[in-house]
């Protein structure tokens, strides 16, 4: 019945901390650049784009085709690095709760 307990009380503390690692995962932003910098997106951990930055020269009818392949590079650079901070956030909240590795993908 102890170790029953001891699940339970674990389970609640890891809502705890899942409820707090979602609002942390929007407060946490990330950049994803393509062309060099010609594109860049910023979105936060939650993958909501917060902006997107575009050099003007791109801004010509014949880079149309350039520009909308920079931005889906950009877009998935963004969601690469928003994934890794969110694994980050994970793994650091998750740490002292002594689950199984894998339990949430990590």
């Amino acid at each position: 019945m102890a170790d029953f307990l001891g699940m339970m009380k674990q389970a609640a503390q890891l809502q705890s901390k899942m409820q707090e690692m979602q609002e942390q995962l929007a407060n946490v932003e990330v950049e994803g650049i393509s062309g060099g910098g010609l594109v860049a997106v910023r979105m936060t951990a939650k993958m909501d784009v917060k902006g997107v930055k575009i050099d003007p020269s791109l801004m010509k009818a014949e880079e149309r085709e350039v520009l909308e392949d920079l931005l889906v590079t950009a877009l998935g650079d963004a969601r690469r690095k928003a994934e890794t901070a969110m694994q980050e956030k994970m793994q650091s909240l998750t740490g002292g709760l002594g689950l199984p590795p894998g339990l949430f993908g990590q």
